[in-house]
């Protein structure tokens, strides 16, 4: 059982999962540069929905240092990830299910790109 309220938990996920975003888009930043293309006009929205991205992971590594929280990932195979949250003092360890993260961050991507709209 859980000591972190939901509320608190939903941040320290966002902790975990926007870096991960992040790592991605600047990965596909990086391929359409290299790319080439014509017409680059609508991948111009990546760089706004990375800059969204940022704002949004400064704002939750804000509310984490205020809420005397922090995540680290410590363990990982083909099938989990293991990441130990500290929360005012109290560590617990969370395994997540490696597709259950892809998913996530996948939904998270969707998301940003739907505000560029």
């Amino acid at each position: 059982m859980t000591r972190i309220p939901e509320k608190d938990r939903d941040i320290i996920e966002q902790a975990m999962y926007l870096p991960m975003l992040l790592t991605i888009l600047e990965r596909d930043r990086i391929i359409i540069d290299k790319a080439g293309f014509k017409l680059k006009e609508p991948y111009l929205q990546l760089e706004e929905t990375i800059k969204a991205v940022q704002r949004d992971l400064k704002e939750t590594r804000n509310a984490m240092r205020k809420g005397q929280m922090k995540v680290e990932q410590f363990a990982r195979d083909e099938d989990f990830t293991m990441f130990l949250f500290i929360y005012k003092g109290f560590e617990e360890q969370h395994n997540y299910f490696n597709p259950r993260i892809r998913n996530k961050v996948q939904e998270l991507m969707e998301y940003y790109f739907s505000l560029g709209r």
